[in-house]
C-alpha cells in the first residue's frame, strides 16, 4: 500500500468519510471541498500519477470512472451534472501523489475553472 494520506486511507489506517468502496477502489469526501459534493476516488493499488497508469490498468481506471457515475447518482448530482477531474503533477495542482479522480457537483461549474 502507498505511504501517501491517501493509501493510509485505503488500507484504513487513516479514518475518512467513506461514501464507497470495494476490493480495488476507495472513494471518500475531501477534507476541503471546492463544491457542496467534493469526493475522491482512488484505486487501492498505489499509482503515483496519470503518468503512471499501465495498459493493465486500463480495466482499474475504467471502473473508477464507473464508480463515480455510480456515486454521482446516489449523491443526487448526475441529472443536474458534474465533473471529474484527474490532476497530474505539481503544474496541474497535484498534491497526493496516490492517483485519484475529483468528482465535483452540487453547483453550477464554470469552464475555464475558476
Amino acid at each position: 500500500m502507498s505511504d501517501t494520506i491517501f493509501g493510509k486511507i485505503a488500507s484504513g489506517e487513516v479514518p475518512a468519510d467513506i461514501v464507497y468502496q470495494d476490493d480495488d477502489l476507495v472513494a471518500f469526501r475531501d477534507l476541503s471541498p471546492q463544491a457542496p459534493t467534493h469526493i475522491l476516488i482512488i484505486p487501492r493499488k498505489p499509482i503515483p500519477t496519470l503518468n503512471h497508469v499501465e495498459e493493465a490498468d486500463a480495466a482499474l481506471i475504467g471502473r473508477m470512472f464507473l464508480a463515480a457515475a455510480r456515486i454521482a447518482e446516489q449523491e443526487g448530482i448526475a441529472a443536474a451534472g458534474y465533473r471529474t477531474v484527474i490532476n497530474c503533477n505539481a503544474g496541474a495542482g497535484q498534491t497526493v501523489y496516490h492517483l485519484h479522480v475529483h468528482l465535483l457537483g452540487g453547483r453550477p461549474m464554470q469552464w475555464p475553472p475558476g
